[in-house]
């Protein structure tokens, strides 16, 4: 696949339709697992939606590889969708989403980011925004446009009693997005269409909480928890947790 002209000249990239062995290595390598918190891999609905990506997406889903080394250092995940481009019909969220992109027989007319990850020896050098572009580029090659992200915004674990429709209007003096995610979103011409509170559903035993977070949860009542982006509410032993996201357009 073609990627913007500005990138380094080590840098290729691919879709998994291109090279399925270099997708199926990093599946196979969990070389990104570590990009996000343990509970994020553990959504109630996440399976159903991201198990079908490949080989069903497969010429939808992205890898960046380091022709220095030949690994894959960055990968993008998108999914397909039927969208009027209202927002009354905008999903309710990264599991609706995925969801009408696995279920819905219509046809897909828009494309929506589920998962930019750079593997964390290779962050902080702009592929992240690179990643993004290149999903611009797989949906205009598949007339589906435009573009949305279901974003997790990088910051808002440390503000995790603060709303996120409150969050997602937090700017800096220079009247930017606070949210560094936010942020580079808005540079590459991406715009806020609404935030999600409930975007994501994690409900699972609290052993299995306390073993994710590394804490105890001893009493039924709402925790804060490490890298958590709003409370953990626990009750009858089973731990309860709604991701929120921030929904972005980028016009195509």
């Amino acid at each position: 696949m073609r990627l913007p002209s500005d990138v380094p000249d080590w840098l290729k990239a691919f879709t998994a339709a291109e090279r399925p062995d270099l997708w199926d290595s990093a599946r196979d390598e969990q070389r990104f697992r570590d990009v996000w918190p343990e509970y994020n891999h553990h959504g109630n609905l996440t399976p159903r939606y991201f198990g079908q990506l490949v080989p069903r997406f497969a010429h939808l889903q992205i890898l960046f590889v380091d022709q220095r080394s030949e690994e894959v250092i960055a990968r993008g995940r998108t999914i397909p969708f039927r969208w009027d481009g209202t927002l009354g019909d905008l999903p309710p969220g990264i599991d609706a989403v995925g969801l009408r992109g696995v279920d819905d027989p219509a046809r897909p007319t828009a494309l929506s980011a589920l998962a930019a990850e750079v593997a964390p020896d290779h962050q902080g050098i702009g592929l992240s925004g690179l990643l993004v572009q290149a999903m611009a580029v797989v949906a205009g090659e598949a007339c589906l446009a435009p573009l949305v992200a279901p974003i997790r915004p990088s910051w808002k674990d440390r503000y995790p009693l603060i709303a996120i429709d409150r969050y997602s209007t937090w700017k800096r003096p220079d009247g930017l997005p606070f949210d560094p995610w936010l942020r580079l979103h808005h540079r590459l011409g991406g715009s806020v269409l609404r935030s999600e509170p409930q975007s994501m559903r994690i409900s699972a035993p609290v052993t299995e909480w306390e073993a994710w977070t590394n804490m105890a949860l001893p009493d039924d009542g709402d925790y804060v928890f490490p890298a958590g982006l709003a409370p953990l509410s626990v009750a009858g032993g089973v731990g309860d947790y709604w991701e929120p996201n921030i929904w972005v357009q980028h016009d195509l």
